[in-house]
């Protein structure tokens, strides 16, 4: 029988990260504009780069999906119906929303657009997946807190396009929709404005001992009682496409330009691998690495294969691992002088070694030997930030490709 190949959906929260995003493999993005998203700080795109985005993604073969799923308050409906036909304008292939008002106001003023019911509409069942194909939606993004078993009985009853988190941050909410924020600090996170309260360190205060600040579960730092793991179900792939998922989603659109690489990267090649040979599919060392290389924290299944448990938390002030730095983003090569034009993303010196990750050609590994600035001077170190520079490569590598270094080897020049 022949594998349906699901869709691989990454994370652009600007117009640099949706193009590195395509590079590196993935079939469609998710990005929001300016308002009536739930990333109000994502970076996001303006109309003029949305345009842009579109004008990209269209030429490469991909596909691209605006999220429109704020809980909007009456004020924030103005200027609702405007920014939907601008979407339309542009060909956008879908919009992502949460709330039944906005659904029916896109299904009367842009009618022609496929809606993706997000998952923060709390999509935890069959009937209510049903539902929504039934008014129209043509793809239901389902909750996080559902397991494999229970994405399989709701395949069952239903042919509407399911779309799944398979990797990235998870809040500590109900399928995204939280009161933290709000309550915290005035930020609504279903309002797009979310100050991850649950990122910060707690402490317990008596009511008679104020000032007097008690750790709940102690380290040198403090405690994080709210701090979930990261999703990663990269070794789960063979069960969630034979759960009958269309589209893996992956979460990010404020993570960094090296991180919606590799992520996506990993997931194409074990995605291609598994629909060409399944039988024989094994999650390769290298794909592990490469999800161990971006800033994140230990990774977890999440509901997938169950029940959390307080595994699937951090108690620790160590929430962030990491085994390579992004220092370089290569932007033009001349084949003739062998000449890379690199754009300085973190402190590069002559004399490290670097790795070279490019977007299909290989993965090779290179000392710095000769560095130029504009100019064509020799510099032995590059010292400004998202600085341009030319440098030797002893391999052929094509633009978008990122330089990046050890961890252990950056930490240990930082002591010298």
């Amino acid at each position: 029988m022949q594998i349906k190949k699901p869709e691989l959906l990454a994370p652009a929260g600007t117009l640099e990260k949706l193009r590195m995003a395509m590079l590196y493999g993935a079939d469609a993005v998710y990005l929001g504009g300016k308002a009536f998203g739930l990333r109000a700080f994502g970076g996001n795109f303006s109309r003029e780069d949305m345009q842009a985005g579109m004008a990209f993604a269209h030429a490469h073969g991909c596909r691209v999906y605006v999220t429109v799923n704020i809980f909007p308050h009456n004020a924030d409906l103005m200027g609702l119906p405007d920014y939907l036909r601008f979407l339309q304008e542009i060909h956008v292939d879908g919009l992502l929303v949460a709330d039944l008002g906005v659904f029916m106001l896109a299904r009367e003023t842009v009618p022609e657009l496929p809606l993706h019911i997000s998952t923060q509409a709390n999509n935890t069942n069959w009937r209510t997946v049903c539902a929504w194909q039934q008014l129209g939606a043509q793809r239901v993004v389902l909750a996080r807190e559902l397991s494999l078993a229970e994405i399989k009985e709701i395949r069952a009853h239903t042919d509407v396009e399911l779309e799944m988190f398979v990797h990235g941050a998870m809040c500590i909410s109900y399928s995204g929709r939280c009161l933290l924020s709000h309550y915290f600090t005035g930020r609504d996170a279903n309002r797009g404005s979310c100050a991850q309260s649950c990122r910060w360190r707690y402490a317990l205060v008596e009511e008679t001992r104020p000032g007097q600040y008690f750790p709940i579960a102690e380290d040198e730092r403090g405690t994080y009682i709210l701090n979930s793991k990261d999703l990663c179900l990269l070794p789960q792939l063979p069960d969630i496409i034979a759960a009958g998922v269309d589209s893996l989603k992956i979460e990010g659109r404020m993570k960094s330009v090296h991180y919606v690489a590799s992520v996506t990267h990993a997931y194409r090649a074990a995605i291609d691998d598994y629909v060409k040979n399944p039988q024989s599919f094994a999650v390769r060392q290298e794909w592990r690495e490469e999800l161990a290389k971006v800033s994140h924290r230990p990774y977890t299944t999440g509901f997938a294969l169950g029940p959390t448990t307080a595994d699937d938390q951090i108690y620790g002030s160590s929430s962030y691992v990491q085994t390579a730095d992004f220092v370089g983003l290569v932007r033009s090569y001349d084949a003739q002088t062998g000449r890379a034009l690199v754009e300085q993303r973190n402190h590069m010196r002559v004399g490290q070694e670097i790795e070279v990750f490019q977007p299909t050609g290989p993965l090779f590994r290179q000392p710095i030997r000769v560095m130029l600035d504009e100019a064509g001077e020799p510099i032995t170190v590059a010292p400004h930030a998202q600085q341009l520079l030319y440098m030797q490569m002893e391999q052929p590598v094509e633009p978008g490709t990122i330089l990046r270094r050890d961890s252990a080897q950056a930490a240990g020049q930082a002591k010298q």
